[in-house]
């Protein structure tokens, strides 16, 4: 059985994209700890960090980090955050949001129903900073699964 990323990945479920590859995608939570939170998640369902193949895992960590530079530069952050936890979906995901301390990192500050106008400019925000520092390539035409094709 397909899990609920892979039905967003394929179209089943809408989501937000911010960044496509071949080998994984980016769109964002739609449980925000903090406007630009922004999950890196591979095409291919691995389960948990663990069991990903090293090669797999440094494509997700290469592309979390340049996700990372965008959002502090789109939410004027002096950090971006990653977080691995992956206890609420079986499906490899990176967590990657603005940060401007330890405290508000946790789920439990986590927002649920959030418009979605919200959403979609939050990741439009780092979708344009993706554009300006030279990763408009890898920043799908529209932000819906359709534009991933």
């Amino acid at each position: 059985m397909s899990t609920v990323f892979t039905r967003i990945i394929g179209g089943e479920i809408p989501g937000r994209f911010a960044w496509a590859d071949e080998e994984c995608v980016v769109f964002a939570s739609i449980n925000p700890i903090t406007d630009g939170h922004l999950l890196v998640v591979p095409r291919a369902e691995v389960a948990k960090f663990t069991s990903a193949d090293d090669e797999l895992l440094a494509h997700l960590m290469s592309v979390a980090k340049i996700v990372g530079q965008a959002v502090e530069k789109a939410f004027d952050a002096p950090r971006a955050a990653l977080l691995v936890a992956g206890f609420e979906i079986p499906h490899l995901h990176l967590h990657v949001l603005p940060a401007w301390g330890e405290a508000e990192l946790g789920f439990a500050n986590a927002r649920s129903g959030v418009p979605g106008a919200e959403l979609d400019a939050a990741t439009e925000r780092v979708r344009a900073v993706l554009r300006e520092l030279g990763h408009g390539a890898s920043v799908p035409v529209g932000l819906d699964s359709a534009a991933l094709a």
